[in-house]
């Protein structure tokens, strides 16, 4: 199993998303969750703000921070399809629920699609700007040193 993240950062990732989410203006329950991975003195990958997947070890971890339209947005730490490394994601979290095209929510369901989408570009750029591992970047190395070979 590769090395998880360091918790200082994991701490840039989520300060990063929560920046790019919500700005200066956040709800109490991401400073909650933020208060308590700030103040965690356990295991770091134990803290109740992180879920782990049901592999054992965890290949994942995620923690549900939402955004300003959409409370379900998490970020991801997940391991490289290699299972050499891992890396941060945003899981937009909606995929799974759309409603019926013929349903009148459809229209307005994706364009919040759309703009959850939009704002996870936007910070998997921001985790890349800060050399922060991301599936791009992940897929950039590996083509390089595939170039290399």
């Amino acid at each position: 199993m590769p090395d998880r993240p360091q918790s200082d950062v994991v701490s840039r990732a989520v300060e990063i998303f929560v920046s790019h989410a919500y700005g200066a203006d956040r709800p109490i329950s991401v400073r909650s969750q933020l208060a308590t991975l700030g103040t965690w003195k356990g295991e770091f990958y134990r803290c109740p703000v992180l879920a782990p997947d049901f592999n054992k070890p965890p290949r994942r971890y995620t923690i549900r921070l939402g955004n300003r339209h959409y409370p379900h947005m998490k970020l991801a730490i997940e391991q490289t399809p290699d299972d050499k490394a891992f890396i941060f994601r945003v899981d937009t979290h909606d995929r799974h629920c759309c409603p019926a095209p013929d349903s009148a929510e459809y229209k307005p369901f994706l364009e919040l699609m759309e703009q959850n989408q939009k704002l996870a570009q936007e910070i998997e750029s921001a985790w890349a700007a800060q050399n922060l591992p991301t599936f791009k970047s992940h897929l950039l190395s590996d083509l390089a040193k595939r170039q290399q070979s």
